[in-house]
């Protein structure tokens, strides 16, 4: 990721990809889009979402289950949001390398899926709109264009030039900070699954979310 600058994207001059609503076009790319789930340790996390605001508190499992036992991503991040004082230390200066490692934790978890949804965006500029957040996102101005850093879409489109280059993408391996934990367990690498089979048996088996 090069220098966290804010860009301006203009939809009547670019061919973006723009991820709004998880119901709309391109709104796979999302962390809150369901049917991606993530298997850690043997344990299934609904969405990206979850992961990433779990991994918020690696010190703190019961925390981690409140956050992981919610079926809606959006309920995932609003459980984590009292817990704030909690959370370890060095996340912020590192959050763009645990967001980088919850999509690509995605990836390798519905291969198939979710390759062909990155790889369908083709050389599109890939943009998440938010209305509040011009830091993961950009925002929409009164011209219509839209502004922000944009990190999670930048994050999106490297991982989407890597598949493009054929760059092995067979396991990824824990980030290299103290604690990475799940549950008080050393989260594992996580080999690459082409098609997920997680999704019916998260949905009827409570039992893997603790």
């Amino acid at each position: 990721m090069d220098k966290l600058a804010e860009r301006i994207y203009d939809p009547s001059q670019q061919d973006l990809a723009i991820f709004k609503k998880t119901h709309e076009q391109w709104g796979e790319f999302s962390n809150m889009a369901s049917g991606f789930p993530i298997r850690i340790n043997n344990h299934v996390l609904l969405s990206s979402e979850a992961l990433y605001q779990a991994l918020k508190f690696t010190d703190y499992p019961d925390i981690q289950k409140k956050i992981i036992a919610e079926r809606s991503p959006m309920t995932a991040k609003m459980v984590a949001k009292p817990f704030k004082n909690m959370i370890r230390q060095d996340f912020e200066n590192k959050k763009i390398i645990f967001m980088k490692w919850c999509v690509r934790a995605k990836l390798l978890n519905n291969y198939d899926k979710f390759s062909k949804i990155l790889l369908a965006s083709e050389n599109r500029i890939i943009v998440e709109e938010s209305r509040r957040d011009n830091f993961w996102g950009a925002k929409r101005s009164d011209n219509d264009k839209l502004i922000g850093i944009n990190v999670l879409g930048r994050i999106l489109i490297e991982l989407r030039e890597e598949l493009k280059n054929n760059k092995s993408l067979e396991i990824l391996g824990p980030i290299d900070v103290p604690d990475f934990y799940l549950y008080g367990e050393p989260i594992q690498p996580i080999e690459k699954l082409m098609v997920s089979n997680l999704t019916n048996t998260a949905s009827s088996i409570g039992d893997l979310f603790y």
